[in-house]
């Protein structure tokens, strides 16, 4: 089930919502799960069994960790259930890629798995593996209450595509949490802005993108145009539905940590990781990049660490070479900026944003296509390779049709349009109108998503490729 859907806004939510605040505090917890299960197998029927296991199987293990006497019996408990967890992702995710290279090196071209992809196996077995690894730690006790524990895997805000929420976050929040006519506000506003991001934006850059696709008029200004369009599509689509699971986590009493905070004014590729799924990014760093000595270790120690999170970064996304270039993409251009370029590029904040953009829009190129052949044309594409022209009736064609959302989507995606609405809430002048547009501009929001959706616009969710 899609947030941007009819279903989901208009059935779902409400009955939802009606569930959980009519029930007692005793029993929100076990609503919130009971529905999460709902959503899930609403999509996946099949799979919510493969999601329960692991729930179980990290229950048990959470508990004989935490009440293991020795070192080395609290490693075992966390190999088995970190191998245990990590084996229906690796199945379901990787098995056909690993046949089907095994099949093109020995021409055994006959082999092939055809392996559906549960919705939100990357997401939820990365929160179980931070719940198992933080007990091991010590840095949270194991969770005795299974319906708790099945509560913050299956909780559908976050469920299928995030953001990662890790069981140490949102511990507390688990066990007692609070609700207010505030935090609900802010929770809808946010909901509402997320879901206008998605359908109104995303969706609508998605049909440039489409365009592209089946276009046979290719020519550099429009490699271009889709590379700055699929750019925007991806943040919006992506930090939209952030902004969705957010805001609906506000609602329940959850405060998720934010996961995009403005990466195009990044001036660096570092920077620009430190503000783009910041989930996930942490994840890394924390359970991998950290563990393996980080940056405080020598060059050749160092240049391996960023080596291998990047190449599972890029892994992470996908079961094709061409997410594994993007990663690796990124570990070249981070191991350069620790060793050699973070004096340079602090000189010139201007040289430093156009460098910063120019290799964010290179690297989407890569993460765009369907395989590593078609993320290099598509690369080749914006400096002409293939003798293609400058321009094309195509391009200037799609350049004026959606020109003006594209400057739209470049500036929403800068912190100018809420640093104006900041400035204007703190004028006493400004303040109430201030108010008075953004409850108008909200509802507006709203009627234009239902209208979208029920014209059946495109409405995919690019993640759950994911």
């Amino acid at each position: 089930m899609l947030f941007s859907s009819i279903t989901f806004l208009y059935y779902f939510l409400p009955i939802v919502l009606i569930l959980y605040f009519a029930a007692p505090k005793s029993l929100k917890n076990v609503v919130l799960l009971l529905v999460s299960l709902f959503f899930y197998a609403w999509g996946e029927p099949k799979c919510i069994f493969l999601m329960l296991g692991t729930i179980a199987l990290n229950y048990v293990f959470g508990i004989l960790i935490e009440k293991a006497k020795t070192k080395q019996a609290k490693k075992i408990y966390l190999a088995i259930s970190v191998i245990g967890t990590l084996s229906g992702l690796l199945y379901f995710k990787y098995a056909g890629f690993f046949v089907e290279n095994f099949a093109a090196i020995t021409g055994m071209s006959h082999l092939s798995l055809n392996i559906a992809l549960p919705i939100g196996i990357s997401f939820y077995t990365f929160q179980i593996l931070s719940y198992s690894v933080d007990v091991y730690r010590g840095e949270v006790p194991a969770q005795k209450n299974i319906i708790t524990l099945a509560t913050y895997i299956a909780l559908f805000p976050q469920l299928i595509a995030g953001p990662i929420v890790r069981y140490k976050d949102v511990a507390a929040q688990l066990v007692k949490r609070s609700h207010s006519f505030e935090s609900a506000a802010y929770g809808i506003r946010r909901f509402i802005v997320g879901l206008g991001k998605k359908v109104l934006i995303a969706n609508t850059l998605g049909e440039l993108c489409q365009a592209f696709y089946a276009t046979q008029d290719t020519s550099v200004m429009f490699y271009w145009l889709f590379a700055v369009c699929f750019t925007l599509q991806i943040y919006f689509d992506f930090s939209g539905y952030s902004d969705m699971a957010i805001g609906l986590g506000k609602i329940f009493g959850f405060d998720f940590l934010e996961n995009f905070r403005y990466p195009f004014i990044s001036k660096s590729l570092s920077e620009f990781w430190r503000r783009w799924h910041i989930s996930l990014g942490s994840w890394f760093r924390d359970y991998v990049y950290f563990p393996m000595g980080g940056s405080r270790v020598k060059k050749p120690k160092l240049i391996f660490n960023l080596f291998v999170v990047w190449f599972l970064t890029g892994f992470w996304h996908g079961a094709e070479w061409n997410f594994v270039l993007w990663g690796l993409f990124f570990s070249v251009f981070l191991t350069l900026e620790k060793l050699f370029l973070t004096k340079p590029l602090e000189k010139s904040k201007i040289i430093a944003r156009i460098y910063t953009l120019f290799f964010i829009i290179i690297s989407f190129m890569i993460f765009s296509g369907n395989n590593a052949q078609e993320a290099f044309t598509r690369v080749g594409g914006l400096f002409g390779a293939g003798g293609i022209p400058l321009a094309s009736a195509e391009a200037l064609y799609q350049l004026r049709n959606y020109g003006v959302l594209v400057a739209i989507a470049i500036v929403g995606a800068t912190p100018l349009p809420s640093k104006a609405y900041q400035y204007l809430k703190s004028k006493k002048t400004t303040s109430f109108f201030a108010d008075i547009a953004e409850i108008i501009i909200l509802l507006l929001i709203l009627i234009s998503v239902t209208a979208f959706l029920a014209d059946g616009s495109f409405n995919p969710f690019l993640y759950f490729r994911f």
